[in-house]
């Protein structure tokens, strides 16, 4: 970060705690300098870091000339955020340090059309038990400092409650943030898995501004990262899902719109039109591993849902002008996909707009949306504990 680069006010204390977690700073010196923050900012915060026990500052660091600086560090017990990504057949969940370190994450069946109350509160079962396992610091109960999870549906941003979703039976309008709000008396983050993950693998490419981050899953979701953060519009930013795309047939999808994108080349579709061929998958990486075994059927599905995606991402990307399309989800392992997505915008799309565009896989893999979910929690962690000091 150049001495031009200014962090904003809000947020500022994550991102100094982050600087230290990551290493990348152990005195306010370094602090201020990598920060662009005036040096009595950057005192403020630290000394409200290690009232609230995030930070620690002890010994000496390095001199650079006069006195040593004392060295500031992660504290051991400063708190764990638990998260999760919740997808239609199974959850990824687990907990991070306040750095967005992983420190334990699982991956377990769960069937989203059991509804809200049985899947959340499961859930937060699971969070307390991983708690009870991996909560400790020696002798020290390690707290909890906030509560995130990724919805594979619209989410209104600023109620925690899941709008209108297409595959989500039960879940329309429910308070999502109230109900783990109830158990955890601690922030609650719920967003879009797609904006996490755009969030989490925005940390991968440091030198793009501007990220379209595609989730392709048993539905289709799609991140947009500008100027470095997530754009939301009134939450439902980036929802390529429903845009009608033109084929030689008709289909009715979920959302009871005709020829909707999620509706022929969403992985729940591919399973569908394979399962009409008389081929069986169960999971969207099925649909992947008949790929790689050369099962023709699944690669021309692929091929096709490749290709009804770039025409749509053309759109997206003549107005947009992104610095890289990233493409992640248990579909993104599928090679005819990419390509497919590939060929189409390339070849439609405006000489300047795909002149520097890079399309590629996801750099962080399927721990995107946990990562993502980390770091937009640490801020409103470090938010609740400053109001309730």
């Amino acid at each position: 970060m150049s001495g031009k680069e200014r962090l904003p006010v809000r947020g500022a204390q994550g991102d100094l705690l982050r600087l230290v977690a990551g290493g990348h700073a152990e005195s306010r010196a370094e602090l201020a300098r990598l920060s662009g923050l005036a040096a009595s900012s950057v005192s403020l915060r630290v000394e409200e870091l290690i009232d609230s026990g995030l930070l620690v500052e002890e010994g000496s660091g390095a001199s650079r000339g006069g006195r040593r600086p004392r060295r500031l560090r992660l504290s051991p017990t400063a708190g764990l955020l638990a998260v999760a990504d919740l997808g239609a057949h199974h959850v990824r969940l687990g907990l991070l340090d306040l750095s967005g370190t992983p420190l334990v994450i699982e991956e377990h069946p769960c069937d989203i059309n059991r509804g809200p109350e049985a899947v959340l509160d499961w859930m937060a079962d699971v969070f307390d038990e991983l708690l009870e396992r991996h909560g400790r610091d020696g002798s020290s109960v390690v707290p909890l400092r906030g509560i995130g999870t990724g919805i594979p549906g619209p989410v209104d941003p600023a109620s925690g409650r899941v709008v209108s979703p297409s595959r989500m039976p039960g879940w329309n309008n429910f308070p999502v943030a109230e109900h783990l709000g109830r158990r955890y008396d601690l922030p609650v983050l719920v967003e879009n898995d797609a904006n996490l993950m755009a969030i989490g693998e925005a940390r991968a490419w440091p030198r793009c501004d501007n990220l379209m981050v595609l989730k392709a899953g048993t539905g289709i979701g799609c991140g947009v990262i500008v100027e470095g953060r997530l754009h939301r519009g009134r939450g439902a930013a980036g929802d390529i899902s429903h845009v009608r795309v033109r084929t030689d047939s008709s289909v009715t999808c979920s959302c009871g719109h005709s020829d909707c994108l999620e509706a022929y080349a969403s992985g729940a579709a591919l399973m569908s039109a394979l399962a009409e061929h008389g081929i069986t998958v169960r999971r969207p990486a099925g649909i992947v591993t008949s790929v790689d075994d050369g099962v023709p059927e699944a690669t021309a599905l692929v091929r096709n849902a490749g290709r009804l995606i770039g025409e749509v991402l053309t759109v997206l990307v003549n107005f947009f002008n992104p610095d890289a399309i990233v493409v992640g989800g248990s579909l993104s392992a599928a090679e005819p996909l990419i390509s497919a997505i590939r060929a189409a915008v390339y070849e439609r799309c405006l000489p300047l707009a795909t002149r520097d565009l890079e399309i590629a896989v996801t750099r962080v893999g399927r721990d995107a949306a946990l990562l993502g979910a980390g770091s937009l929690l640490l801020d409103a962690a470090l938010a609740f504990e400053s109001t309730h000091v």
